[in-house]
C-alpha cells in the first residue's frame, strides 16, 4: 500500500487539536480591513472550530493529522 499524500495548502490552514477538533483562522483577515469597522475585525481576530459537515472533507486531505 503505497503513502498517501497531504494536501499541502489544507495543512497550512487548518491544524487538529488534541481532541481531534479542527482549528482554522477566520477569513476576511488578509488585506483590504480600513474600510471594515473595528468591531468586525474584532470580532474576526480569534480562530474558529470547522464545523462536522466540512470537517470529514478536510480529515481526507489530512490524511496523517
Amino acid at each position: 500500500m503505497p503513502k498517501l499524500k497531504t494536501n499541502r495548502s489544507a495543512a497550512k490552514r487548518f491544524k487538529i487539536t488534541k481532541t481531534g477538533k479542527l482549528k482554522k483562522r477566520s477569513a476576511s483577515r488578509g488585506h483590504i480591513l480600513g474600510k471594515m469597522a473595528r468591531k468586525t475585525k474584532r470580532k474576526l481576530r480569534g480562530s474558529s472550530y470547522v464545523s462536522d459537515s466540512d470537517a470529514k472533507k478536510i480529515r481526507r486531505l489530512l490524511p496523517y493529522g
